[in-house]
């Protein structure tokens, strides 16, 4: 007898993360200039891991209420309309961003349903659907990653339940202007559609003005989700939330008491103080790695869209290479680690680079760029 044949669908249908590959391989690369993991090289900030440590010293370490503690909700509501202008109905904090995505599928999609991602599309994004049963549709943003509600709206079936939407974006760093959130918000509506936006970079934005949430736009249809795992380099706490309209997120609450349970409580209490820290000199420091990055691959002759945000390049493969997979396989050659283009996407003409690494990594990286393109 195959025990192996009594594996779900759902598991089977599902291929192991191509991110996490090649963090494993970073381990085999001996001196890997590893630009492939999306977190911040600093580390998180002192406050923060003290309030941490002082609230596990004070016996802060059982169950949370699963929305999480009130103090904590409240912040990020009273975050949301400081920064945004507009208060979201309700909030709950969920195990990173990825569980509060994970809960927003599952809250939304039954087994044959569809949900709008864009095309590239954060890796979670299609795979979050097949384990709901549903179908990721694709919505396509190339060559500029511009989202355009007439490419949305034609793919909309009576199946469709949700859009999602990303900005600053992953793994392209694009950001939404005002008029295409509008547009998008004008879209969902006029079609009864939910809108599930990731906003987990909404602080790494580079225009020199606040990121708007799509949840200005929309306030009664569209899921925020949030954190601190890129702000403040918290990647491993595990700590987001979900902001939105109640009646959704009390469904999404129930999900969380049968799997997630509660988030970090540890992490909750550290995070009271987080909207205090000044976190702008981190913001201009990635400004600088982006600026350089871009223009030294520029310079090496490659392509490539300028990001608004996020610490992400997608740049196009050159032309001397098939693929991204064909690139990434001789960058691993030259000790480089980056991410093909598949990952994340039905094309495979591009590849993506972190650049949240040191300035030094990122100029030994600039020069294999520079080999790789002669």
């Amino acid at each position: 007898m195959n025990l192996k044949n009594l594996l779900a669908d759902r598991v089977t249908a599902i291929e192991a993360s191509g991110i996490r590959k090649i963090f494993d391989l970073a381990a085999s690369v001996k001196d890997a200039v590893n630009l492939s993991i999306g977190q911040p090289d600093f580390d998180v900030p002192d406050p923060i891991k003290e309030a941490a440590i002082d609230a596990i010293r004070a016996g802060f370490n059982r169950y949370t209420p699963s929305a999480g503690i009130p103090e904590l909700r409240a912040l990020v509501l009273d975050h949301a309309q400081q920064i945004h202008s507009v208060r979201p109905e309700d909030c709950i904090v969920t195990s990173g961003t990825s569980g509060g995505l994970t809960l927003a599928f599952l809250a939304l999609l039954n087994p044959g349903d569809e949900v709008l991602i864009p095309d590239p599309y954060f890796v979670s994004y299609k795979h979050l659907a097949t384990m709901c049963g549903a179908r990721a549709v694709l919505y396509n943003t190339y060559p500029h990653f511009r989202v355009t509600a007439a490419e949305i709206e034609r793919r909309i079936t009576p199946r469709c339940k949700a859009i999602v939407a990303m900005s600053p974006g992953n793994p392209t760093g694009a950001c939404l202007n005002d008029g295409e959130k509008q547009d998008l918000a004008d879209l969902a509506r006029a079609r009864g559609l939910i809108l599930i936006s990731d906003e987990i970079y909404e602080l790494f934005s580079y225009s020199g003005k606040t990121e708007r949430s799509l949840g200005v736009y929309y306030p009664e249809g569209t899921l925020a989700v949030g954190g601190l795992s890129k702000t403040l380099a918290m990647t491993g706490w595990r700590l987001g939330w979900v902001t939105g309209p109640k009646f959704l997120t009390e469904e999404m609450l129930k999900l969380q008491q049968f799997t997630f349970v509660s988030a970090n409580s540890s992490a909750q209490r550290a995070a009271l103080g987080a909207f205090k820290l000044d976190l702008s000199p981190y913001v201009a420091d990635y400004k600088k790695k982006r600026d350089r990055m871009l223009s030294g691959l520029r310079a090496a002759g490659y392509i490539c869209e300028e990001p608004g945000g996020a610490f992400y390049l997608f740049p196009r493969v050159p032309e001397r290479y098939k693929c991204g997979q064909e690139f990434v396989e001789a960058a691993v050659a030259h000790r480089l680690l980056l991410v093909p283009g598949h990952v994340f996407s039905a094309s495979d003409k591009h590849f993506r680079i972190s650049y949240a690494a040191s300035d030094r990594t990122l100029e030994e990286a600039l020069k294999i760029f520079q080999d790789m393109n002669k």
